[in-house]
């Protein structure tokens, strides 16, 4: 491809979606782009800093590579500006050859159940959030006075949530969890905690890691119920052909010994179990659940047995789903926007990376060959020049108090700060908008 012009180009969000979108124009196009990466959010990474449980040091580590990004010469952080209420995409392309839209999927998927919306029913992605400092949840308060939860869903996040649960405060003190939620962990009553599949095991969504961790925790016993670990033709053929499946199962092979009743913690597996109400009037008291099973088609069908455990707080993680942005198609069904390798169909100049281009799939990385892709077609697309406005000039118009980069260096620097006060890891977490936005204009 020719030497291009300098071409300009906005990208919504600055999760690893949005930076790696970021990163591949100034790679594809040797510098000659310009690329202003917009946030909400005071604080860049997305779902690296928010999403990443706090206790996985090492993949939260991916953000010293994302900060190169940022701090390439032809890269700005615009954050604290939000689309749809800041700015609109009229606004974007007046101003940029080619939006890319990077916005993530963090909305949870509902069971569709009775009592779903009592209190103590609550969305795995809000507690994430919590525990993980976002400040749109920095004010929720979750009853951990409760002996037993459940958590539903048998993917990674699940397990994240099901862990953080299970540790001990002192096993989770050096992390960057904000200090608020160190103390309710502190005081938290909970001593056994329920994983719910409503397929078998070889079906799980979870890697032979973080299984392996889960097993290993000090104080508590994971238990799966033998009958639980039976599986049949199709989950065999599945183990067979699949070594991380194989790997799940020789894991919970190994759980489905008598529960130690000396450690103070259990973990319960259950697999083969779908959720039909949750039970309680004024708060959650329970969670009755109906036995499943494969039918002749794979599919999962009820057996009419049912079981209720007396919990006093359910988690849902089945799964996150994208948002429809205001003028862009949206398909209902997958939760994406509709495109073709990233092009948004029916829409010239604009683009889509990452969950909200795929749906929810895939591992950090993943994101990074996504990016490339779109970015490969975008710069056959698009002619620099395109857009006459400038967005400087529109950001000071509506006198937007836009968080730079420098601005999040000084967040940064508190956190670490904090962190260094409270003897407590690298950093701990500032979470309430205010103490955010006064750490990023100290003085």
């Amino acid at each position: 491809m020719a030497r291009m012009a300098a071409v300009r180009v906005a990208v919504i969000g600055s999760g690893p979606a949005g930076l790696y979108s970021a990163e591949a124009l100034v790679k594809q196009t040797d510098g000659e782009a310009r690329v202003d990466v917009f946030d909400r959010l005071p604080t860049p990474y997305g779902l690296v800093r928010y999403g990443v449980a706090p206790d996985h040091t090492s993949i939260k580590a991916i953000a010293k590579y994302l900060q190169k990004v940022l701090e390439h010469p032809d890269v700005r952080f615009l954050g604290g500006v939000e689309l749809g209420r800041d700015v609109t995409r009229d606004d974007l392309l007046g101003c940029y050859d080619a939006v890319i839209y990077a916005t993530g999927a963090m909305v949870d998927r509902r069971l569709g159940v009775p009592g779903e919306d009592l209190p103590g029913s609550v969305a795995a992605t809000d507690f994430v959030n919590w525990y993980c400092g976002h400040p749109d949840a920095a004010a929720h308060a979750f009853d951990l006075s409760v002996e037993e939860v459940a958590v539903i869903g048998v993917g990674n996040v699940a397990v994240d949530v099901v862990r953080i649960l299970a540790k001990t405060p002192a096993e989770l003190h050096a992390t960057d969890m904000p200090e608020q939620v160190i103390a309710a962990l502190e005081a938290s009553r909970v001593r056994r905690v329920h994983m719910i599949g409503r397929r078998g095991p070889a079906q799980a969504k979870f890697t032979t890691k973080e299984l392996r961790e889960l097993g290993s925790l000090d104080g508590v016993h994971v238990h799966v119920q033998p009958g639980d670990m039976e599986l049949d033709a199709a989950s065999r053929a599945l183990a067979d052909a699949d070594r991380h499946v194989r790997g799940n199962v020789k894991v919970m092979d190994g759980w489905t010994t008598v529960p130690d009743g000396t450690r103070p913690r259990r973990i319960d597996v259950r697999f083969w179990r779908a959720p039909v109400e949750i039970e309680g009037t004024s708060s959650v008291t329970g969670l009755k659940l109906e036995r499943t099973a494969p039918d002749a088609d794979g599919r999962v069908r009820g057996t009419g047995e049912f079981e209720t455990l007396p919990v006093g707080m359910v988690l849902r993680s089945v799964g996150y789903k994208s948002v429809p942005l205001a003028g862009l198609p949206f398909d209902e069904r997958a939760h994406v926007v509709p495109n073709d390798g990233g092009r948004v169909a029916g829409r010239p100049r604009e683009y889509v990376a990452g969950w909200i281009k795929r749906g929810p799939t895939g591992v950090v990385g993943t994101n990074k060959s996504d990016a490339a892709e779109t970015v490969r077609h975008l710069l056959e697309d698009v002619r620099p020049g395109t857009a006459p406005g400038a967005v400087e000039d529109l950001l000071e118009a509506r006198a937007l108090p836009v968080v730079t980069y420098a601005d999040w260096l000084n967040l940064d620097a508190a956190e670490v700060a904090l962190a260094r006060s409270l003897s407590r890891g690298e950093r701990v977490k500032l979470a309430h908008w205010e103490a955010m936005r006064n750490a990023c204009r100290p003085g």
